[in-house]
């Protein structure tokens, strides 16, 4: 069988190289296929299995980051609805604490203004009494001026002096009928 091979290459050699593209070289078509049939075996036996391990390696490593990616992913959106979720719960407190504090501020408005027109009732009243006091003590300091003035207007018609207790009553109770009523 060796020598029919060879026979046929020496076959081959010897002709110049096809004459036509339809032509058949059987020596290179031999030849073509012994490489391809020895490279298909080399690339089976070693290339392949490797090439096959790499290949799975990454697809597993693809799964695991897709994995890892819709995990983080869902964490993710369990972290923006629990954040929706403070947010709005934030949001209802802050609106809580806000109507309080304007129902507190309202009651003390309410209060400071009771207090005030409860001070101003106070003042008005005590100004009142202080007008009043003043007022009689004028007219208390006016009448004992007007008992002196009288009884010196007496006493200078009549001569003597009027100063006894007795002269006195007789001019207040004239003054007294004197009084707008």
């Amino acid at each position: 069988m060796y020598a029919a091979w060879l026979t046929l290459l020496a076959a081959a050699e010897a002709t110049e190289g096809p004459s036509s593209p339809f032509e058949v070289n059987l020596g290179l078509f031999v030849w073509t296929w012994l490489v391809f049939i020895a490279v298909f075996l080399l690339l089976k036996r070693f290339a392949w299995p490797a090439i096959v391990a790499a290949t799975e390696e990454r697809e597993k490593a693809i799964r695991r980051q897709l994995d890892a990616a819709e995990r983080t992913h869902a964490e993710a959106r369990a972290a923006l609805d629990e954040g929706k979720r403070f947010a709005a719960e934030a949001k209802a407190s802050a609106q809580t604490l806000l109507a309080d504090a304007q129902r507190i501020a309202e009651k003390e408005r309410g209060a400071l203004l009771e207090k005030a027109k409860h001070e101003q009732e106070e003042l008005l009243a005590r100004a009142r009494r202080e007008i009043t006091a003043e007022k009689d003590k004028a007219l208390t300091d006016v009448r004992r001026e007007a008992v002196e003035l009288s009884l010196a207007a007496a006493a200078k018609l009549i001569g003597t002096r009027l100063d006894t207790a007795a002269d006195r009553a007789i001019v207040e109770e004239y003054l007294k009928t004197l009084e707008p009523r």
